[in-house]
């Protein structure tokens, strides 16, 4: 699923509005990347699926901060 793993943004529905003004349904999806990111604590990289925004709040934050305060957290760490 196409979710950011920090600020767990996800995929919301919209309209594609043509010149007659026709409107068909469509999906925006979050500007994911898959990532690596090195750990200081863990000794270790890190993979995690972010949006650009997510990036941001890691580069603000640091890695750690950001991963105990993330929206849509996982399992791995």
């Amino acid at each position: 699923m196409k979710v950011c793993e920090i600020t767990g943004k996800v995929a919301v529905v919209g309209n594609n509005v043509s010149h007659s003004n026709h409107k068909t349904k469509r999906k925006f999806n979050p500007n994911l990347k898959t990532k690596r990111f090195w750990s200081e604590e863990e000794n270790r990289w890190i993979t995690l699926k972010v949006s650009a925004a997510g990036i941001k709040t890691i580069n603000k934050k640091g890695l750690a901060a950001a991963l105990k305060d993330a929206a849509a957290p996982k399992k791995i760490y």
